[in-house]
């Protein structure tokens, strides 16, 4: 979790969160494509963005769990310059923030039991945050085991839920929309073997009312559109997209045509 502020933010509050509520009312899912700062190289990166903005892509997320290479603001920069899509910060650290963003996950790791990621560095966020025009996604962000051990889990210093139990993660989303989250985040992790299971998207899809956005392992159209007819309604692809460039139309139009 990390706290970002902008001060002149010339989007109109709420924007990103009210397309995510319309796309949960009529049951739509979109793409978000994850671009990791320490990666790719420009040419990648570049192949990226063609088929992002050529797929008409809504959303970039934007953040990893570990910044080595420092170039955040740079890479930003390049992306805007390059598609229309929103970017949203998917911050991995309290060194990935920017003030190029349109919004940020503020997450919360409710399956985690880490005080830190669950309250302690949102009391620091939150007079920053308030004052700032920035548009906050409140968002109960999951950790689901995708068959390995990932970075996130590793630097949260936390266990992954078991992909065999969709009830646990039914109920830890549940609490999360009782605490008054506004968005649920199931991932298995950047790189994962296995993505999150339709069956446990089915089940959490089934207990809250709240947008549910689902990442990790997703490596084709054919995952993407199962994660999008059990419930999710924003699938995100990340490292098969550094690979492939091309998944990305792929998976665009198998999600726009369900």
């Amino acid at each position: 979790m990390l706290v970002y502020v902008r001060l002149h933010c010339n989007m109109s509050k709420n924007q990103i969160h009210t397309i995510l509520k319309q796309l949960n009312t009529n049951g739509k899912t979109q793409l978000a494509v994850l671009i990791d700062p320490d990666k790719p190289d420009s040419s990648l990166l570049d192949a990226q963005l063609d088929a992002i903005e050529k797929a008409k892509v809504p959303f970039i997320f934007f953040g990893g769990s570990l910044l080595t290479r420092f170039v955040l603001e740079e890479k930003l920069a390049y992306i805007k310059k390059r598609t229309t899509a929103k970017i949203v910060l998917f911050p991995g650290s309290i060194q990935q923030v920017s003030p190029q963003v349109d919004a940020i996950l503020f997450l919360s790791l409710i399956s985690g039991r880490n005080p830190e990621l669950l309250i302690g560095q949102h009391v620091l966020a939150a007079p920053m945050i308030k004052q700032s025009g920035l548009e906050v996604l409140s968002t109960g962000y999951m950790l689901i085991d995708g068959g390995q051990p990932t970075t996130a889990s590793y630097i949260s210093g936390s266990l992954p839920i078991p992909a065999n139990k969709p009830d646990i993660a039914a109920c830890t989303a549940m609490a999360g929309e009782m605490l008054g989250l506004q968005h649920i985040y199931l991932d298995a992790g950047s790189g994962a073997q296995n993505p999150v299971s339709a069956k446990m998207i089915a089940t959490v899809r089934k207990e809250v009312n709240v947008p549910i956005i689902v990442g990790g392992g997703i490596k084709d159209a054919a995952k993407a559109v199962e994660s999008a007819k059990a419930g999710a309604n924003i699938v995100v692809v990340g490292n098969i997209t550094e690979k492939q460039p091309q998944i990305i139309f792929e998976i665009s139009e198998a999600l726009n045509s369900i």
